[in-house]
């Protein structure tokens, strides 16, 4: 880990400005602990004071301060590395943060979701597997219930976690023949679906329409956690299609992006600043980028 993001001007959660300055020790506690965690290796006390150019005497005091609280540790050499604490805070971390809390928690929050039912679900093979359902106060002609679940290459969910992964990844979840069509505009064969990949890479967020249930018209967005340019899971919503008018299709995608942005947030993903989608991991084939209909 970089230990860049203890920058100060950077935003940070929490009710403190922006502007609020660091507490001096804890900064550079944070770095040290920043830098053992990125070594390969123990380091000797001279090299991470050369690394941090940190007077050896206060970071002697510091390393001796972390080691006694179980945050680093020293070995027989005099060289430093990360301590057990540091598992149990991660182990932590990932228990209060898990995807399902994280998506009870966020899917309160936006207005213009309410009235419809939101579905938070994860690649299981070639399948997507629903983890929770928010039911809307809209009546649906499909039930999404948890542990349900759909052939990933047909819902809007899938492909937008599978638009995440690189080419090797979709070949070994995605047979060359696709699996039977659950409706007349489920997509038909292979390449029809890495087109919808590819719009789905383009614009942040992928597209059911009508394949899993006829009538029905479903936006997903990927989820991402910490330190992963995969997708963890993905956000969804589903509308009746003949109801829906253009502005209430971008006001609810506009809003299931952002709930994924949130969801990602709560699980420790840096922003996707750079584009309003997800980048192709590495080795995802490089094709046009040119939209089309999710319908095939």
């Amino acid at each position: 880990m970089s230990t860049e993001i203890l920058d100060s001007k950077i935003p940070r959660s929490g009710d403190d400005a922006p502007d609020t300055p660091l507490v001096p020790a804890v900064e550079r506690a944070t770095r040290v602990l920043d830098h053992l965690a990125a070594a390969a290796r123990p380091q000797p006390l001279a090299e991470l004071a050369k690394s941090l150019a940190l007077p050896k005497s206060s970071l002697h005091g510091l390393l001796h301060t972390l080691t006694a609280l179980g945050l680093a540790m020293r070995d027989d050499r005099g060289e430093y590395a990360l301590g057990p604490k540091a598992l149990h805070w991660a182990q932590a971390f990932e228990r209060q943060s898990s995807v399902i809390a994280a998506f009870n928690e966020a899917s309160q929050a936006f207005a213009a979701l309410r009235e419809e039912t939101i579905m938070l679900a994860v690649l299981d093979g070639e399948d997507v597997l629903y983890l929770a359902c928010r039911p809307g106060s809209r009546a649906l002609g499909v039930n999404f219930r948890v542990g349900g679940r759909f052939p990933a290459c047909f819902t809007s969910s899938g492909k937008a976690m599978l638009a995440t992964l690189p080419a090797e990844r979709v070949d070994g979840l995605v047979a060359r023949a696709l699996p039977g069509r659950l409706t007349r505009q489920s997509v038909a064969d292979r390449g029809a679906l890495e087109r919808q990949l590819i719009a789905a890479r383009a614009s942040g967020y992928a597209v059911d329409d009508e394949e899993t249930a006829e009538g029905m018209h479903c936006f997903g967005a990927p989820v991402f956690a910490a330190g992963r340019s995969e997708a963890v899971a993905a956000v969804a919503v589903s509308l009746i299609k003949a109801s829906t008018t253009p502005e209430r299709e971008a006001e609810v995608v506009a809003a299931i992006t952002a709930l994924a942005a949130d969801v990602s947030r709560r699980l420790g993903a840096a922003p996707q600043g750079e584009a309003p989608g997800p980048k192709p991991a590495s080795g995802t084939r490089s094709l046009s980028r040119r939209p089309v209909s999710a319908a095939s």
